[in-house]
């Protein structure tokens, strides 16, 4: 007497036979997550022919030639033409080629955020990227300091969906800004309804800001949805620190809010670097700070940007610091700024910001600033 299999009987999705599945083939996973399965070679090359939607175009088409299937990690993408599959793979290495996304961004005002983030974004663009300078702070200080005031905003960007390309603003060879103003307040209501409160702006500048190599992101002295959706938006942080008590003490809760958006909101970002700005040699606080930083930061804590009041006067002219006075300190300082980024991005990338940095930043004694 023949003994029965135990396997489980399957029915063909081309002919409709019962049959036992015992190859590969046999069964192929649909994009609805159901499987389909065929009892034969012939049964399978047939319902591909008949019912295979191009990944391109999403024109369905008669499967007849090996190159018009591309199997990867991602799984199996069909292409009705070599026009398609060129220009899936032009979309692949634009995504590839997503722009470095800086913010600079610290809890506390008067440390030289919007100084920082105009002239950083200045310097790389004169270093032959192209950049795209995004103002995240309603008081909308980025286009004041570069005499500039855009038909539309980063307002519309994110509540209207506007597109980038539209609303930034041309101000000099390879750098643009996208501008606001108090509307922006709105724009946080507006995020605060929204499901993925705190990813609208990712989704909103991700792939629309493809044209550019780097994107800064001037954030606003608060600890706000519009400061958590910059975040999330950026792979790396530059965090001003002005050279006094009160700045070093405010760098604990920079720390806390990094090792938040990596642990709550699940998104890696980078600790690029410390700036230490209004720096003067001559008082002892001053040098202290600078010590403390390096002590606790490391090779992270980036050289500082002197005390200058050229860095002062170049708003008032709208230009930045290497028009209005290259041969100063600040704008010598800020190329400095400017390569330690070339120079990291061109080395290695960087890593994300591990849970040591996230400790207290031991601050100096406070002491009586002498001359």
């Amino acid at each position: 007497m023949q003994q029965q299999s135990s396997r489980p009987m399957s029915t063909c999705s081309a002919c409709g036979r019962a049959f036992e599945v015992r190859f590969r083939y046999q069964t192929r996973e649909e994009e609805s997550g159901r499987f389909a399965y065929f009892c034969s070679q012939r049964c399978h090359e047939t319902t591909l022919a008949s019912s295979t939607e191009c990944s391109g175009c999403g024109v369905r088409f008669a499967l007849e030639s090996p190159f018009q299937v591309e199997t990867n990690d991602a799984g199996r993408r069909f292409f009705c033409s070599a026009v398609c599959r060129a220009h899936a793979a032009h979309k692949a290495a634009q995504r590839a080629k997503a722009p470095r996304r800086i913010a600079v961004f610290n809890h506390k005002g008067g440390t030289g955020k919007t100084t920082t983030a105009v002239n950083l974004a200045a310097g790389l663009a004169e270093a032959g990227k192209r950049v795209l300078l995004v103002d995240a702070d309603g008081q909308g200080n980025v286009g004041a300091s570069l005499g500039i005031r855009g038909e539309q905003t980063l307002y519309h960007v994110l509540v209207n969906g506007a597109r980038v390309e539209d609303a930034a603003v041309p101000v000099r060879p390879n750098f643009d800004v996208l501008t606001s103003n108090e509307a922006l307040a709105a724009a946080e209501l507006f995020l605060a309804t929204r499901p993925n409160r705190d990813r609208i702006m990712r989704e909103r500048l991700g792939d629309r800001a493809g044209a550019y190599e780097v994107v800064v992101i001037d954030c606003a002295p608060a600890l706000s949805l519009m400061n958590q959706n910059a975040l999330v938006y950026a792979d790396g942080v530059i965090v001003p620190v002005s050279c006094d008590y009160l700045s070093l003490v405010g760098v604990r809760q920079v720390l806390r809010t990094l090792k938040n958006v990596q642990v709550m909101l699940k998104h890696d970002i980078a600790l690029l670097g410390v700036v230490p700005t209004f720096f003067d040699v001559r008082n002892r606080i001053a040098r202290d700070a600078i010590d403390a930083l390096g002590r606790h930061f490391g090779e992270r804590c980036l050289p500082p940007i002197r005390i200058s009041t050229k860095l002062r006067e170049a708003p008032g002219a709208k230009q930045t610091i290497f028009e209005y006075a290259r041969e100063s300190h600040g704008a010598l300082d800020y190329l400095v700024l400017v390569q330690r980024m070339l120079d990291l991005w061109k080395d290695h990338a960087p890593q994300t910001t591990p849970r040591a940095m996230c400790a207290t930043v031991p601050p100096p004694a406070p002491e009586r600033a002498t001359a």
